[in-house]
């Protein structure tokens, strides 16, 4: 490591030239990776409901669809409709009472059942299948098109709503970079002993979003969650390894003749303070990888990689920006304007067990409040309730009450007799208030041959029959989730190979399996990070004292949520406990290590304490709240519940991290000191 921090400190003009060259490959890579804005997609490819999507992708031309409104009553207007719909790029199927009655079959055949799901109000409903998937660039763009050609707000569906998700996510990006920029600059301020540092702070670690954003190309895809957060939490977790190295290159400057030896030193201090506690960060990231749901994998790969692309802009990039720019920092100093921290560290070791005892009482609303915490998995209601798609699901939903689509796929050969009995069976369910199947067609005296083709093709093929239900509860509700269980023991119990598909079905595998890893990346996130650190610290006890106080955190974090009567969509309850974990748990190793490290020096345990007090605090103040300037301006400017809420947590999370571990963990350093000194490897130097 010292061969490579001398050959740092001599090349600098040479390294920030590679970084200026390495940026045009960066920006291409970030413009050109894929975005991907369908949650259900992260689904496991092996679950039956993802399968059954395939099949009616694949064999019956039904990838996605959409229901669309128009005013039109007079037949030739929407068959003029259907045609001009037909010639939308991705577009499989047009159906819709015009194309019932245009070849002969009288309305007034069908049920009510399917007649007012068709017709109401003076408003006509048009059924649009696309062969691609939902969230297809050809769907997506089909949709667009599909707008074009009707009235606002009338078409409705997974497609409808994954591109207002698109294009709101895209238009809130740039503020998400501005305000985080502008409020770490206000923290770098007073953090900082220079005017011009901030700027340098902040390029360096633009730069290595840049790099970690471009090389997303190399996965093909992110998701739109990825894209939103990997800025903002990259800045605000590896801005504290830079202020570190510059804080290390200042002191170095007063005791080596040159700013190169400075800087030689400066790296190879910082490297072996850092290594440890950044390792638990990747760590924590990594642990998200252990989620079913795919888009843990993807947050977790990104942001692991963010850490590893900050540390090397740290230990490369910023160290030639220093001493290139020597010149400048230093005619445009200022003096520091973080506030003294006499006080307060006074205060910590001379009340140390009412501290204690005080986070005790703490722990009790914050172990209920996280344990009760409510989540939502209704995928729109994270979105605004004033965009096209969610005002025309209402309109499916209240004008035409199809508020739960569901298809169920059958063996084509399953008998006429059993099929009539399943519908019967189906119809008794409480909440299904239609069942459609080709027997329900042909009892009506209509033989299929008269039915037009696009109706026969979505009703069956040479393997399967189609069933399709509208149940009246809401998608994730436990309601619905209770029928759809009912539901699929019934198809069972006549067709061992039925699967029963639908945004309905997807969303009840997205509840169980989010459930599922919450518990598992909770364990994984906890375990991996214990490890890590019994070797980081080389102690027995420590490890325990640290999880305890970052879970302490983390609990009160959601209490707070639960408290406010704040309701999380799911994916922020999973992932945001993690990063928390991973992310400020360098608070706590950075005391710990200090501490460890003046108990040598000191017999005195408070004095110990005390001059750790003085090296850390304003380091972990300056880290936390860059952690949180870079989050909570997203908060504020996002729309999207589910961006925003992950965004509040964290910011607050930071917060509260931070105020936790400068006066829980230092209390409980001073009451296990003995423990702690026992079950310490004591050749133990730094980290």
């Amino acid at each position: 490591m010292k061969k490579i921090s001398n050959w740092i400190a001599n090349h600098s003009i040479l390294l920030v030239t590679i970084f200026l060259i390495l940026l045009i490959p960066s920006i291409y890579g970030y413009l050109n990776t894929d975005i991907n804005y369908d949650i259900l997609s992260y689904l496991p490819s092996d679950i039956e409901t993802i399968k059954g999507q395939n099949i009616l992708s694949k064999d019956f031309g039904i990838g996605g669809f959409s229901f669309v409104f128009t005013n039109e009553l007079r037949n030739d207007k929407i068959l003029n409709l259907e045609e001009k719909i037909k010639e939308i790029d991705g577009v499989e199927k047009v159906l819709s009472i015009a194309s019932i009655s245009d070849v002969g079959i009288p309305i007034s055949m069908f049920p009510d059942e399917v007649l007012e799901r068709i017709t109401q109000d003076g408003e006509t409903i048009l059924f649009v299948a696309f062969r691609t998937g939902m969230s297809d660039e050809i769907t997506l763009q089909g949709i667009e098109k599909l707008r074009s050609l009707t009235k606002d707000n009338a078409v409705s569906g997974m497609s409808a709503m994954i591109l207002d998700t698109r294009k709101l996510s895209e238009s809130e990006m740039t503020l998400y970079i501005i305000f985080a920029v502008l409020f770490c600059f206000v923290v770098l301020l007073f953090a900082t002993d220079s005017y011009i540092i901030p700027f340098f702070l902040l390029a360096n670690i633009g730069i290595s979003i840049l790099l970690n954003m471009g090389s997303n190309l190399l996965l093909g895809e992110i998701s739109y969650i990825t894209k939103s957060i990997t800025a903002v939490l990259q800045l605000g977790v590896t801005m504290d390894f830079s202020i570190f190295l510059y804080h290390k290159y200042e002191e170095a400057r007063s005791n080596c003749k040159n700013k190169q030896k400075a800087m030689e030193k400066a790296i190879l201090e910082t490297f072996q303070s850092v290594i440890g506690s950044s390792l638990t960060t990747i760590a924590g990231f990594l642990a998200l990888c252990g989620m079913n749901l795919t888009l843990g994998k993807d947050i977790g790969l990104v942001m692991a990689k963010g850490v590893l692309c900050g540390l090397f802009c740290v230990f490369t990039l910023f160290p030639a920006l220093l001493l290139v720019f020597d010149n400048l920092i230093l005619k445009t100093k200022h003096k520091k304007l973080l506030p003294n921290m006499t006080r307060m560290k006074e205060f910590i070791c001379s009340h140390y067990k009412i501290i204690i005892l005080v986070f005790c009482v703490l722990a009790i609303p914050a172990v209920i409040g996280n344990s009760k915490v409510e989540v939502y998995y209704k995928l729109d209601n994270s979105l605004p309730e004033d965009l096209p798609s969610r005002i025309s699901n209402s309109v499916l939903s209240q004008k035409f009450h199809i508020v739960s689509p569901q298809i169920v796929l059958l063996d084509k050969d399953l008998s006429i007799q059993k099929l009539n009995e399943l519908t019967e069976k189906l119809k008794e369910i409480p909440g299904i208030d239609m069942v459609l199947t080709s027997s329900s067609i042909t009892s009506l005296g209509i033989p299929l041959d008269l039915l037009p083709e696009e109706i026969v093709d979505i009703i069956q093929n040479d393997c399967y029959q189609l069933v399709l239900l509208n149940s009246t509860y809401e998608v994730a509700s436990s309601s619905l989730n209770s029928q759809i269980d009912e539901i699929n023991l019934l198809l069972k119990s006549y067709d061992s190979s039925a699967i029963l598909a639908g945004e309905g079905a997807l969303t009840k595998d997205l509840v169980e399996i989010a459930d599922h890893d919450f518990l598992v990346v909770n364990y994984l996130s906890i375990g991996i990070i214990f490890v890590l650190m019994l070797v980081v610290l080389k102690s027995f006890s420590l490890p325990f004292l640290l999880i305890v106080v970052i879970l302490l955190a983390i609990f009160l974090n959601m209490a707070v949520a639960y408290f406010s009567q704040t309701t999380l969509p799911f994916i922020a309850s999973i992932v945001v406990g993690t990063i928390q974990l991973g992310a400020t748990i360098d608070y706590a190793i950075l005391i710990s290590t200090t501490y460890l490290e003046e108990r040598k020096k000191e017999k005195d345990k408070f004095l110990a304490m005390n001059h750790t007090l003085d090296k850390t605090v304003s380091s972990i103040l300056v880290s936390a709240s860059c952690f949180f300037a870079a989050t909570v301006g997203v908060f504020i400017v996002s729309k999207i519940d589910m961006i925003a809420s992950i965004c509040n947590l964290l910011s607050r999370g930071a917060i509260i991290s931070m105020v936790v571990v400068i006066f829980l963990l230092p209390s409980l350093l001073l009451l296990f000191d003995t423990i702690i000194l026992k079950t310490t490897y004591k050749k133990k130097e730094g980290i």
